[in-house]
């Protein structure tokens, strides 16, 4: 079944069937590889694996556990938490790029490898940005929004979107002033 498309997704979920439901639900666009445990997640992955979608409660390894080894193993893939666990400030510090609370549709699952996938062409500094106003709009879809470390996160969104403005302004400016070979003047 390896290699039959462009992209490959690892779904890890404790929960067999809701895994296995996961990959029929990707099958037709994407590699699938599914994982019931940290270990076997941590087992599967490799350079190829270009998104994974993480269950944050697992019994063998949390969800958040795994993602700092894959982090830590310099794995470049877009990580979604897909979590029946309401987030609290705890997901701030955390290095993924999307949050999604369960139940979730077979729509919003494709459309979240899709923009994950999408998100994989920007800049480092872009991806950043993304992955704060993700954990943005899940502290806010919780209620999770009266803390410092809420208010904290505002103001590094803030300072990273600047730098990206920033970055698009000069490569705009540059751009304007490159010739379009044949082109007409």
């Amino acid at each position: 079944m390896s290699g039959t498309h462009e992209h490959t997704v690892l779904a890890v979920d404790d929960e067999p069937d809701l895994a296995e439901l996961y990959r029929v639900y990707l099958a037709e666009a994407y590699d699938v590889r599914i994982a019931t445990g940290g270990e076997e997640a941590l087992s599967k992955m490799d350079d190829s694996v270009e998104v994974v979608l993480l269950d944050r409660r697992m019994p063998d390894m949390t969800g958040h556990e795994v993602l700092a080894q894959m982090r830590a193993a310099g794995y470049d893939a877009r990580i979604a938490m897909l979590t029946a666990v309401e987030p609290d400030v705890d997901i701030i510090d955390m290095p993924f790029d999307d949050y999604k609370t369960k139940p979730v549709t077979k729509e919003d699952i494709l459309t979240l490898v899709e923009v994950l996938l999408h998100r994989a062409n920007f800049d480092e500094r872009s991806q950043e940005f993304f992955a704060l106003a993700s954990k943005k709009a899940a502290l806010e879809a919780s209620g999770a929004t009266d803390s410092e470390e809420y208010e904290d996160l505002i103001k590094q969104m803030e300072a990273v979107r600047i730098e990206v403005d920033d970055a698009l302004d000069r490569l705009s400016a540059r751009d304007a002033f490159v010739e379009v070979p044949g082109s007409v003047p």
